[in-house]
């Protein structure tokens, strides 16, 4: 069992490090909960649960083809009532990624078509993967092999592209902060 999250700093983020719990840990945490001793009328506990849940179907087929590596960050893991979805991603490789395998894979794995990376949508005057429109996670792959480098089209304080794991674990604010690593 995981020890229990420390609590937001005060930019609302976890302190900075990978926080490693599993899916019912996570749907047991303060981030679905609440922070313990703190009553928040605000805090929306029972859509942070729904997403848990639809975090939980996505990354089971994730873990179904062999995907162990999952983070997830954005809203989700700050000190918003309610956020608007679970932003993530996944560690895999180069040529899973460049040949579409790991795209057939998910889908088959899915019995859907959601996992995509390309077509969009328009909802609330932006553009939205599947995955979102479906259950509001959005989880991109990062290619751990890539001799391409891989940007995440988040960029540093000197405008430089930052990689997944390293976009993720800094606020908009370019503060360090914490993400969940899900275990299986």
């Amino acid at each position: 069992m995981a020890l229990p999250l420390p609590d937001f700093t005060s930019e609302g983020a976890l302190p900075a490090r990978d926080y490693e719990l599993n899916l019912d840990e996570l749907a047991n945490s303060m981030l679905v909960c609440g922070r313990p001793g703190v009553t928040d009328a605000g805090w929306d506990n029972n859509w942070r649960g729904q997403l848990a849940e639809n975090l939980r179907l996505m990354a089971e087929q994730l873990w179904s083809i062999g995907i162990e590596n999952i983070f997830i960050d954005g809203s989700f893991v700050e000190n918003k009532n309610r956020p608007g979805d679970i932003d993530g991603y996944f560690e895999c490789s180069f040529k899973s990624l460049i040949t579409g395998e790991l795209h057939a894979e998910l889908n088959a794995a899915a019995k859907d078509t959601f996992w995509t990376w390309s077509d969009r949508e328009l909802f609330g005057g932006k553009q939205r993967l599947p995955m979102w429109m479906k259950y509001r996670v959005e989880l991109y792959p990062h290619a751990v092999d890539s001799p391409l480098g891989g940007g995440a089209g988040i960029f540093d304080e000197h405008g430089n592209e930052l990689e997944f794991p390293a976009a993720f674990r800094q606020s908009r604010d370019f503060v360090p902060k914490g993400v969940i690593k899900l275990i299986k």
